[in-house]
């Protein structure tokens, strides 16, 4: 066929209207792939965080940041300057920004990295525009104001599989998960099937990669209390959301490091699809759970790879490491694998692949504060007392009896008794006298900041909530005897930020608040009474409360800090029945706006 001659200036201004034709198309593509990675990509979640958190790192004098937290314990006339509205979900030790510098390898830049204070600004977390008052538990198991954290990501990217859905302003959560994608309540019969999931024998639970914690939430009606837990990654705020909800939870990585509890403290151990390499790295990850694992306790792996295909040889591996360990096949239903940690001294050691060995006696297998991973397995002896699944008391007496790890002190017995019986006094005291708002619907999540043996929350036993138990890593290390109760908690350094996203808890406990931040040992102050209570502000509910006892004179220090970080304090004598100098600070945290 001939070609149509056109004249050579009309050939010239076709071939210049189609090059504006493509640039104009080829800009067109490439907004829209920048409009895919930055909200369906962890590198916009990453870029995002990174545009908040360049906020939140000061290069100020640190020596006038210094002064300015002095002459606010001294009681000089200053309020602690608001953060910008970007920081509204900061969190100084999961910085995107900062740990996405860090190693790869076994995801070291997914754990906490805390930034050093005087790098820091000091400034009060504002809340997020159009912020209410949290829903009360329990309707917040089933809904949460929209607004409250306006991330629609999770709904988006799981609302097929029951995770949560956006209706009108809340955000609604059927219970649903991705291995369970029609409800936690059949999922949790399912397993019911081969776990006692009632009647007492089990307490504590450990969900790893938790989501939104739906399975933590719906085992509450068991009486089993579980500590959900997920790294701060690209399922935008699954932590925040749990902590919304009402549900324990934690931000936490299994990482390089062991998880920051005590020895086996769960009775149960639970993966749903929560994609951690149990067999890598010689088995480290499997050993680290099987750390946390209570002898007799059962292990519980939901997904990949579990039967799944084209992974046949993680599967084979996993089950190998199992029998090393010599856990009991309990079932496989599905992608779902039940296994149950012998209750005495495990197997080894035996010829297996990964040259898996026991621990040596030097080995404190509670040590978990920043603690290395360790490649070998923590010997059952190596942790005196009776306290395997069905020698330890079943729930709720175990609630009461003596835990069987309380060794620590002389005449452990009788000082556990007298620490429980003095929390009885004690909360008493806070809801009769002082009109604390304990056993009411505006409190649901609730901190102790120096738990020792856990009395204060087994006070609050009966009261709809539940309580993070903090052991100060640089104290006794009671953390063992708090699970034993079956009750639940972390280790934690209080001159560096907690592990949670801002808002979180509606109150929060302190018993002689000064010791979290002093040496033991030369007494001196390891950080600052201001920069404790901005993270106590941060970490705070809006119209939440703060709770401390100490001696008069910290005390009054305390009150001096509360005004400065906005907070309504009122100081209370103790209750009669109780001895010391000590004086009781209850203060509100006021719900102010940028």
């Amino acid at each position: 066929m001939g070609h149509v001659n056109l004249p050579a200036s009309k050939r010239v201004g076709g071939t210049r209207q189609w090059r504006v034709l493509d640039l104009v198309s080829a800009a067109f593509f490439g907004l829209v792939f920048l409009f895919f990675v930055l909200v369906f990509t962890p590198m916009g979640d990453s870029l995002a965080a990174s545009g908040r958190q360049t906020l939140l790192l000061s290069d100020a004098d640190p020596r006038q940041r210094l002064r300015e937290a002095a002459a606010i314990e001294a009681g000089q006339p200053r309020v602690v300057e608001a953060c910008p509205a970007d920081a509204a979900d900061h969190m100084p030790c999961e910085d995107p920004r900062r740990n996405s510098q860090l190693s790869r390898e076994m995801n070291y830049y997914r754990e906490r990295h805390c930034p050093p204070l005087e790098h820091t600004p000091l400034c009060l977390i504002p809340p997020p525009t159009g912020y209410r008052i949290s829903v009360q538990w329990p309707q917040s198991l089933h809904k949460i104001w929209h607004s409250n954290m306006p991330y629609n990501k999770i709904a988006h990217r799981k609302g097929h599989q029951g995770w949560m859905k956006l209706e009108g302003p809340h955000f609604i959560f059927p219970g649903g998960g991705t291995m369970f994608p029609d409800g936690a309540e059949q999922y949790i019969e399912k397993l019911g099937q081969y776990i006692p999931m009632n009647g007492g024998v089990l307490r504590t639970a450990l969900d790893m990669g938790c989501g939104v914690a739906s399975f933590g939430g719906y085992l509450l009606a068991q009486n089993i209390l579980t500590m959900s837990f997920a790294p701060r990654d690209s399922h935008k705020s699954q932590i925040q959301f749990a902590l919304e909800r009402g549900i324990p939870a934690f931000v936490a990585m299994l990482g390089t490091r062991r998880l920051p509890f005590p020895a086996f403290g769960f009775d149960l151990v639970h993966c749903s699809r929560c994609l951690i390499p149990f067999t890598a790295y010689n088995a480290t990850y499997f050993i680290e759970v099987d750390r946390l694992l209570r002898p007799g306790g059962y292990l519980v792996i939901s997904g990949p790879p579990v039967q799944w295909p084209k992974q046949d040889k993680e599967w084979s591996d996993l089950q190998a490491v199992a029998r090393a360990l010599c856990y009991e096949l309990i079932a496989v239903d599905g992608n779902t694998v039940i296994w149950k940690k012998p209750s005495v001294e495990t197997c080894l050691p035996n010829q297996n692949e990964f040259g898996l060995d026991l621990c040596d006696d030097s080995d404190n297998p509670s040590f978990a504060w920043y603690f290395k991973l360790k490649k070998c397995v923590t010997k059952v002896s190596s942790v005196k007392g009776e306290y395997a699944i069905g020698m330890i008391p079943k729930w709720p007496e175990r609630l009461t009896a003596p835990p069987p790890r309380s060794t620590i002190l002389k005449n452990d017995a009788d000082v556990y008794e007298a620490d429980t019986k003095r929390w009885v006094r004690r909360v008493a005291h806070y809801k009769i006298s002082l009109k604390i708002k304990l056993g009411t619907p505006a409190v649901r999540n609730v901190m102790d900041m120096n738990a020792f043996f856990g009395g204060f929350a087994a006070a609050l036993n009966s009261d709809p909530v539940w309580v993070m138990n903090v052991v100060p890593a640089h104290k006794a290390s009671t953390l063992d005897a708090i699970f034993d109760r079956g009750l639940i908690g972390v280790y934690h350094d209080w001159c560096e930020p907690f592990s949670t996203y801002p808002r979180t808890y509606d109150l929060i406990h302190a018993t002689s608040i000064e010791s979290l931040i002093k040496d033991p040992a030369s007494g001196k102050n390891r950080c600052n009474l201001v920069d404790l209570m901005v993270e106590l502000d941060r970490i705070l509910r809006p119209e939440g409360t703060v709770v401390v006892r100490d001696t008069p004179e910290v005390i009054e220090k305390v009150a001096r800090v509360a005004r400065a970080v906005r907070w309504r304090p009122t100081i209370y004598d103790k209750e009669p029945e109780s001895h010391g100098r000590e004086k009781i600070l209850v203060a509100t945290k006021t719900f102010w706006k940028l």
